[in-house]
């Protein structure tokens, strides 16, 4: 009977949490075996049941009701499993819940998320609004993005379809509207430059440079007559505009101010590691634990940012800004754009799956873009040099549209892109499965750059000294003393130098610095002109006899602007290398092409700083009678020189009588002020 129930009761494959319910064992916990070893049956796993059921109505029919140890302890593990699944019951049960749900669980606590923050938001905005203000701007930026992304998904069509009779409209009138707005583009910038350049005409000299730069590239030029001008004229347009934003404005100024004060502020929490590992006095006193450890950290950053997808993002919509404005293919600009924040080794890495059938003239404009900029990494490590972290940001920034510009007029495009008009490109991304794991790869990462890094300096600062002796035993050999790199580079390189904005007497020291840069590596020059930067800061006098040992404030915004670049004959084999192995079909093309890219990824950066020189502001000294008044002399800073500077020019020594002119003229602490400057500096006037 048993079986004939179990047979109408077929066995089901159930999900376990049925359990005993499951109508194929209904015949085990029938009242002929609800006792005794039939109860245990009832809570045994199925496979379990079915033996020990048919064990029971066969082979012991009307035998002794005893156990075998091996049966109570398999009806021991059906107890404990029977167990299990009833305790698990309402954790499934919650699964089950949760997946039914998962758009509304999702939505309640992204809402719980949102009201969260913007109590933590008004109640920061109550307390001090002023302190607030970065939290203000960060969070409209974000708020503007999410409601255009809406917008754009479930507006979008409606919007371009409302908008279409407008745009048919413009489209019939810019044949001839657009000479009507670079007419009036053209008219408003030679307006502007005559006012401006009126005030400080040494700007006139970086403008001849900049149009001597340009002229200079078309002259180099792959195919003359095929140049796609729009690139040209929309890629330096943006760079000045961007330039004009950062370097002029109120609001540029201030705002990449604040985030070169918040990136140093970021980057000092590498002290926190590497104090540890090392020790407080080796990261104080030794150069590779001060500062490459900072390479590291950095990496690592920008390896979660990767993974977060907000790199991509950022990269994303520059490229969509560049693509839209210059007519460039998606995976040039894509790779234009992604040099900002990365390295020319893994900038095309986002655009891998596409370098195979990409054209000659898109494989050099990705290639100049990496020569024109410098990685995200090794920024951090040169603004703890004490170089201007938002000069070099925007030298970064504004490389990006200038590259793709001197690119297309370099290697103008002659073939059939593949990718032209293409609506967009898949990013490619990383394989981490958590940010840890990000965190970690970033790390390690990090460690062949670090030791890249600190092995191209004892080999090219070795290198340098050794060319240096050597040239200086040749020299002797028919007296000429002091012969060097440095001294051939600043006779060389000095009307480049010169054209692109600094003094004449800064000239040979930023021409030394250029030439450092190309022919070493831009990690060796900037840190000579961090040297130069610190001497200046800390008051030191200009002239050492006949050595300069600093330069003007403008000559360091300009070579700040000229330095910011991979282009060096080092990178060449760093290029080349980094794209065979993602390419090795097209080795002889990329071989090609790289010279020529490296003398535009040159020019690019010396075009930035042609354009620093032309926005560059002279930072106003102030009132030195107050300063000098008030001043503590036991140390010496740049504001107390120029201010001692002014004081000796302003006094005169006739007959034995001290006077002053000028500012000085009738202040009562002149005579002692500059006693205080004569314990410092130098002078004439000291030694009446």
């Amino acid at each position: 009977a048993a079986l004939l129930e179990m047979e109408e009761n077929q066995i089901t494959l159930d999900s376990l949490e049925n359990g005993a319910d499951n109508p194929a064992f209904s015949s085990l916990v029938s009242p002929p075996f609800s006792s005794g070893r039939g109860a245990g049956a009832a809570q045994c796993a199925p496979a379990n049941c079915v033996f020990q059921g048919e064990e029971k109505l066969y082979a012991e029919p009307d035998g002794p009701r005893g156990e075998s140890k091996e049966e109570r302890r398999g009806e021991g593990k059906g107890r404990l499993s029977s167990w299990c699944r009833k305790a698990l019951q309402p954790a499934s049960k919650a699964k089950r819940f949760c997946k039914a749900h998962a758009k509304v669980l999702k939505m309640v606590v992204q809402g719980l998320l949102g009201v969260a923050y913007l109590c933590y938001f008004i109640a920061a905005c109550w307390l001090n609004i002023q302190r607030a203000l970065a939290l203000v701007i960060m969070t409209a930026v974000v708020v503007f993005f999410a409601c255009w992304s809406l917008l754009k998904k479930h507006c979008g069509a409606k919007v371009v379809l409302l908008l279409s009779p407008v745009w048919k409209c413009f489209q019939k009138s810019w044949p001839w509207l657009k000479w009507l707005v670079w007419v009036a583009l053209l008219g408003g910038l030679i307006a502007w430059l005559a006012l401006d350049t009126s005030r400080n005409p040494e700007q006139l000299i970086s403008l001849a440079g900049f149009c001597f730069l340009v002229l200079f590239l078309f002259a180099c030029s792959k195919h003359h007559g095929a140049v796609s001008w729009r690139a040209v004229f929309w890629g330096l347009g943006l760079e000045f505009l961007f330039g004009l934003f950062v370097l002029r404005t109120s609001p540029g100024v201030q705002a990449f101010k604040w985030l070169g004060d918040q990136i140093q502020y970021f980057l000092s929490y590498t002290t926190a590691g590497s104090s540890f590992v090392f020790g407080n006095t080796l990261i104080e006193e030794v150069f590779a634990f001060q500062t490459l450890p900072i390479v590291v950290f950095f990496s690592c950053v920008m390896s979660i940012l990767y993974y977060l997808g907000v790199m991509q993002w950022l990269i994303v919509k520059i490229s969509w800004l560049l693509q839209v404005s210059m007519g460039t293919t998606p995976t040039e600009t894509l790779s234009a754009a992604g040099n900002i924040f990365v390295g020319q080794t893994e900038a095309p890495l986002l655009i891998r799956p596409y370098l195979a059938d990409m054209t000659r003239s898109e494989i050099h404009a990705v290639m100049t873009g990496g020569f024109s900029t410098i990685a995200g990494s090794v920024m951090g490590a040169y603004i703890s040099f004490g170089i201007d972290a938002a000069s070099l940001i925007a030298a970064s920034v504004m490389a990006a549209p200038c590259a793709l510009a001197m690119s297309k007029l370099v290697y103008p495009e002659v073939e059939e892109s593949k990718f032209k008009g293409k609506a967009s490109i898949r990013l490619s991304s990383g394989e981490e499965q958590n940010i840890l794991e990000a965190a970690s790869n970033g790390a390690a990462a990090s460690v062949g750059l670090v030791a890249n890094i600190a092995a191209n300096l004892i080999a090219f600062l070795a290198v340098l000294e050794f060319i240096n002796a050597a040239l200086r035993w040749l020299g002797e050999m028919v007296d000429i003393e002091g012969l060097s790199f440095q001294v051939i580079c600043s006779y060389v390189l000095m009307p480049v130098a010169f054209l692109m904005g600094a003094d004449w007497a800064d000239s040979p020291l930023v021409a030394e610095l250029l030439g450092i840069k190309i022919f070493l590596n831009e990690f060796v020059a900037y840190q000579q002109l961090a040297a130069y930067k610190k001497n200046r800061l800390s008051g030191l006098e200009e002239w050492d006899g006949s050595r300069k040992q600093w330069i003007s404030e403008r000559a360091e915004s300009i070579t700040t602007f000229a330095l910011c670049g991979f282009a060096n004959l080092s990178s060449i084999g760093i290029m080349l290398g980094g794209l065979a192995s993602m390419v090795p079909q097209r080795k002889g093309d990329l071989a090609s092409i790289v010279l020529r890219a490296l003398l535009t990824g040159i020019c690019v950066s010396m075009l930035n700083a042609c354009l620093a020189g032309l926005l560059h502001v002279p930072t106003e000294l102030g009132n030195c009678t107050t300063f000098l008044s008030t001043a503590n002399f036991s140390s010496t800073s740049y504001t107390m020189y120029m201010c001692c500077k002014q004081l000796f020019a302003s006094s005169v020594l006739e007959n034995g009588t001290l006077s002053f002119t000028g500012p000085w003229d009738g202040v009562g602490d002149s005579v002692l002020c500059l006693t205080q400057c004569c314990g410092h500096y130098n002078h004439t006037s000291c030694a009446g």
